[in-house]
């Protein structure tokens, strides 16, 4: 048996999601799972998470990526948190974050986060 957080086993009983990962993060909604291997050791993991399609995402504008330009500098800029470099990444369907930021003059989409609709 599994020692498990109290918290997380109040939560679990009230039917609400359980996540090891604050709300912030781009691991939040995805599922843990278990499996037995063949020697009967219980292994945790996260199920796989998948980048999702960048027309999930409203475009509010471009920024033209500069030399030595860091994506934390670009986030913290237009989103006001460096640490949701992720949903820059999301938006512009690129899995490495350095790849936004390796070319100057490459333009990076400044979108709304994933499902929210802005003003057509």
């Amino acid at each position: 048996m599994v020692n498990q957080n109290p918290l997380q086993a109040i939560l679990q009983q009230t039917g609400q999601k359980i996540s090891y990962f604050t709300p912030s993060s781009r691991y939040y909604p995805i599922d843990a799972a278990t499996i037995e291997t063949a020697d009967g050791r219980t292994v945790n993991y996260l199920r796989r998470r998948f980048i999702p399609p960048a027309s999930s995402f409203y475009l509010l504008q471009y920024h033209t990526v500069v030399k030595d330009e860091r994506l934390d500098n670009i986030t913290s800029q237009y989103i006001n948190d460096p640490t949701l470099f992720w949903q820059l990444c999301d938006a512009n369907n690129v899995m490495d974050p350095d790849e936004l930021t390796s070319t100057p003059g490459q333009q990076i989409r400044i979108t709304l986060p994933q499902g929210i609709q802005g003003n057509r």
